[in-house]
C-alpha cells in the first residue's frame, strides 16, 4: 500500500489552491466546478435500473464519468438508461450479475476494467427491502437480506480495492444505506439491521483502505418520491411531509447529487462519513 499522506498546509491563490503534502509534493486543485468534473473516471453503479440507481448514474454521467451499469435481471430499464446516456455523449457498459454469487462482484469490476481500462469509483446502490413482521422473519429471510445489503457491497468494495492498489491509484466508494440504518421502523427488522451494518462497514473500510488513497462513505436516503406512492401509502406520505422540515419527499436526483459530491474531489478529505439526505426528517421530534 502507499504510505499515508498527510496534508500539512493549504495556500490560496487566484486560479488554484496548492496543498502542501507531508512528502513534499504539491497537489494543485482547481475551483469547485473543476473538482466536480469526473472526466477520466470510470464508476460502477450497482442496481442502475432502479429509481435511485438511475438517478445516481445520470448525475455521475452528466459530470463526465464513464459508467458501468449493473443489473441483476431487469435488462430493459438499464438498456433504456444506457441509450439515453449515450445519446448525451456518456460512455456506458452494461453488466448483468447476481451479486450474491461468489463470482458476481469480481465480474462487475472486471467488466469496467475491460470496457474502460480501469475503474476508480463505485456506488453500492443495489439492495433489497422486503417488509416482514418481526416474528415472521426466518433465517433464510435474514440471510437473503444480509447477502444483498452487506455481503455484496463488501465483496465489491474489496474487489475494487484490489484493482486500485494493484494500479497504485486512488479511488472513491459510496454505499447507499438508509435512514433505517440509524432509526427503527415496523416490519423492517432485517432491513434496518442490514443498513446499520452497511454504515459500520463504511467506517471500517475507510480505516483499512485510507492508506491506499481509497475513500469510503455512505449516503443514507430518506423517503424518495416514486410514481403512485401517494395513493399506495397516503398516511405515511402525509406523516413524512408533516415531520420533514423541508416539507417534501426526496428525489432520485437528490441522492445522485450526494453521491456525486462524495465521488468527486470536492470531498477529497472526507472518508468514513454517513451523509444523511432526508429533508431533515431525522431531526424532527418524536414526542
Amino acid at each position: 500500500m502507499k504510505p499515508l499522506t498527510v496534508i500539512k498546509s493549504i495556500r490560496s491563490s487566484n486560479s488554484h489552491r496548492e496543498i502542501q503534502m507531508s512528502n513534499g509534493h504539491q497537489d494543485q486543485l482547481g475551483g469547485p466546478q473543476s473538482m466536480l468534473d469526473l472526466s477520466g473516471m470510470a464508476v460502477v453503479v450497482t442496481g442502475a435500473g432502479g429509481l435511485i440507481g438511475s438517478g445516481i448514474a445520470r448525475r455521475l454521467g452528466e459530470a463526465g464519468a464513464s459508467l458501468v451499469l449493473h443489473y441483476r435481471s431487469s435488462e430493459d430499464p438499464v438498456t433504456r438508461l444506457s441509450e439515453t446516456l449515450r445519446d448525451a455523449g456518456i460512455q456506458t457498459c452494461l453488466i448483468a450479475a447476481d451479486l450474491t454469487t461468489p463470482d458476481g462482484p469480481d465480474a462487475v469490476i472486471q467488466a469496467g476494467v475491460d470496457a474502460f481500462g480501469k475503474v476508480n469509483g463505485l456506488v453500492n446502490n443495489a439492495g433489497a427491502q422486503p417488509l416482514l413482521p418481526f416474528m415472521d422473519i426466518r433465517a433464510e429471510e435474514f440471510d437473503h437480506m444480509l447477502n444483498i445489503n452487506i455481503v455484496a457491497p463488501h465483496l465489491l468494495t474489496a474487489a475494487l480495492a484490489r484493482h486500485l492498489i494493484e494500479q497504485g491509484a486512488p479511488g472513491s466508494i459510496v454505499h447507499v444505506a438508509s435512514i433505517s440504518g440509524t432509526q427503527t421502523a415496523k416490519d423492517h427488522a432485517h432491513y434496518c439491521t442490514s443498513k446499520a451494518a452497511l454504515i459500520m462497514h463504511t467506517k471500517v473500510a475507510a480505516l483499512e483502505l485510507g492508506n491506499a488513497g481509497i475513500r469510503v462513505n455512505t449516503v443514507s436516503p430518506g423517503l424518495i418520491a416514486r410514481e403512485g406512492i401517494e395513493e399506495a401509502w397516503p398516511d405515511g406520505v402525509n406523516r413524512w411531509l408533516a415531520a420533514a422540515p423541508l416539507r417534501r419527499l426526496g428525489s432520485a436526483e437528490d441522492i445522485g447529487d450526494a453521491c456525486l459530491f462524495l465521488i468527486s474531489e470536492l470531498s477529497r478529505w472526507i472518508t468514513g462519513s454517513n451523509l444523511v439526505v432526508d429533508g431533515g426528517v431525522s431531526v424532527a421530534p418524536t414526542y
